[in-house]
């Protein structure tokens, strides 16, 4: 099995919910198109396990339940539920909403001791850490799944240049290698959306840097 940080998410959601309808059949191209927009909405993969569980447990109580659930997109509308009591946890500020200020908080610090940034990297990171610092400060949540996103594309895409286009390619070429097993089972938009956060996280932990995203934050009970 796959231990590729960016196909886990992916694989995790698939082996679950196999798991919990009782049948050997994998993901259409339709139901991992369906994963992909819940990864790309941030949502972690804790709350997508719990609206999948949420759906199919009350599939198994309900009128139906004699009836096998076909598709992944069954559960959709738990998926979603499970996403907007997240976001509402945060903005109330329980343990969601303080571990994520104390997720901001470790951002900022990894940003102000990033190893061997070049020029643009450095002054977007610090420029970023100021930014977490001040929304930590003054316990700002609000759309923070997106803003993360965009403050990580901006340095992303500035490592990137400091790095060089020649060794950008060598470290593209990584990743399009470790990629090769999913590109016969994943319809080539998931694929392309896995390059894109496998080479994220390769450039950023290349200075110690993790991923700017609450997509591995822990908290909020089990599935």
């Amino acid at each position: 099995m796959s231990t590729d940080p960016e196909a886990e998410y992916y694989q995790a959601v698939e082996e679950y919910f196999v798991s919990r309808r009782g049948d050997p059949l994998f993901l259409s191209n339709a139901e991992w198109n369906l994963v992909r927009s819940w990864r790309l909405a941030g949502l972690p993969l804790r709350i997508v396990l719990r609206g999948i569980r949420d759906a199919l447990d009350a599939h198994a109580h309900g009128w139906s339940r004699d009836r096998k659930v076909k598709s992944l997109a069954y559960c959709k509308v738990a998926v979603e539920t499970a996403g907007e009591r997240w976001q509402r946890a945060l903005a109330l500020r329980g343990d969601e909403g303080e571990d994520a200020l104390a997720a901001l908080r470790g951002f900022a610090s990894a940003l102000e001791e990033a190893r061997e940034l070049g020029p643009r990297g450095t002054e977007l990171a610090s420029a970023i850490a100021r930014e977490l610092q001040e929304r930590a400060e003054a316990g700002s949540l609000d759309e923070v799944t997106g803003w993360l996103y965009e403050r990580e594309g901006r340095l992303i895409g500035a490592i990137g240049d400091d790095l060089g286009a020649e060794r950008l390619r060598a470290i593209e070429a990584e990743v399009d290698a470790g990629l090769e097993r999913w590109r016969a089972r994943m319809p080539a938009k998931v694929v392309e959306t896995l390059r894109r956060e496998s080479l994220a996280r390769r450039l950023l932990e290349a200075h110690g840097l993790p991923r700017l995203s609450l997509f591995h934050l822990e908290g909020g009970g089990a599935v």
